[in-house]
């Protein structure tokens, strides 16, 4: 059975022959305009996660550090109590990313009641991605236990990660972002550089057991000089985690100044950053790399948008019935283009689709909920949740 679920977590995607060649999303793709916006909650303070348990009941994180619930339609008016601390940005700016950030139950949530949160910790001169669990009796957080903290600590308010996304097998992935932008540095080095170390969690997406402990099968565990938790390493800043029922896993992640990337996740994979990209630097920052967008022993991206970003966040893939074109498409958040773009590949991995469903807000989250809708979260100060509908 052990060697068994290794080989299922080693064949995440497909096959190394089958891999395509980067699918450069360049210029403005074709707009969809086949659907109708419904309001589900306004006055929300940048939110950042959704999330459904058995009931129905909808629970969304706020950056800012509440927890909310969306009960039968209605914004609950108030907070959901028991949220640990959270290291909060000033908001000076769209790069200040600090805050509460994903909520996720477990998937046995009905018989466990444990529900987790991703979000900053410490100091703006010392600071980390926390994990932690806690019960929850409907109206408040109980038992709370931090599971896990990422290996450094940092300055600034950048480059966090924070994704969840539950396995077949009750183990998560989560990822961690590179830390900042130059000048950001851990010791005296750059952050980002660590994306490339395997003694690191920062820049790495990271298999953990329900508990926060590393499963014994990782790809690295046992590997002197690498954390057990390092699932993927190469990393810039993962926004989105979602699987495909045919067990493949998408990540989408922010490159600088051009060069977002979808990645086809594989245990043990480099995807590459910062050694290689397709994006310019920021001005003052060191040169990317080599300059090269491939490299040997790195995985090319699935798509890259280049050589205009979409500010890359929430993913979700779309197994409903409300819209049946988009079935088995990876839906993407686009913070900076202010919509979603619908990806299709086919069985060779090719990208055989990609076109635009305008928002018209930046897009922070966008998940399928159980009514097979697709609900979508706006990054701004005065966010809302919505759903989309076909017009009919």
């Amino acid at each position: 059975m052990k060697n068994a679920l290794r080989a299922a977590l080693l064949a995440l995607a497909l096959p190394a022959a089958a891999m395509a060649e980067t699918y450069q999303a360049a210029g403005d793709p074709a707009l969809f305009l086949d659907y109708k916006q419904v309001a589900v909650a306004e006055g929300l303070e940048h939110p950042w996660s959704i999330a459904w348990l058995p009931d129905g009941t909808a629970l969304v994180t706020e950056r800012p550090g509440r927890l909310r619930a969306i009960r039968n339609g209605r914004l609950d008016p108030t907070p959901i109590s028991g949220v640990p601390p959270v290291l909060v940005a000033p908001e000076r700016g769209l790069v200040y990313q600090a805050g509460l950030f994903e909520v996720s139950p477990h998937p046995r949530f009905a018989e466990n009641r444990l529900v987790y949160l991703t979000y900053a910790h410490g100091t703006a001169q010392d600071n980390r991605l926390r994990l932690a669990r806690a019960t929850f009796d409907g109206r408040s957080l109980s038992d709370l236990k931090v599971l896990f903290e990422s290996s450094q600590g940092k300055p600034d308010y950048q480059h966090y990660g924070g994704k969840i996304l539950w396995l077949p097998d009750g183990t998560m992935l989560l990822s961690v972002g590179d830390g900042g932008n130059p000048p950001v540095a851990i010791g005296d080095g750059l952050s980002r550089l660590q994306a490339q170390k395997l003694d690191s969690h920062i820049g790495k997406v990271l298999r953990l057991r329900d508990d926060g402990t590393a499963p014994p099968d990782n790809p690295f565990a046992g590997r002197a000089g690498a954390k057990p938790e390092v699932f993927t390493a190469g990393h810039r800043h993962v926004q989105g985690l979602a699987r495909h029922p045919d067990g493949r896993i998408f990540a989408t992640e922010h490159g600088p100044l051009g060069g977002d990337e979808m990645n086809l996740l594989r245990a043990g994979n480099n995807y590459g950053w910062p050694n290689v990209g397709w994006g310019r630097d920021y001005a003052g920052a060191a040169q990317i790399g080599t300059g090269q967008r491939s490299g040997e022993g790195f995985v090319d991206p699935v798509l890259v948008w280049y050589p205009s970003v979409i500010g890359a966040s929430g993913l979700t893939v779309y197994t409903g019935d409300k819209f049946p074109a988009w079935r088995g498409s990876v839906l993407a958040g686009g913070l900076a283009t202010q919509d979603i773009r619908r990806v299709a590949l086919g069985p060779d991995g090719k990208v055989t689709q990609h076109e635009s469903i305008r928002i018209g807000q930046r897009v922070r989250d966008v998940r399928e909920g159980p009514d097979g809708m697709v609900y979508v979260l706006t990054d701004e100060i005065h966010g809302r949740v919505f759903r989309l509908e076909p017009p009919k």
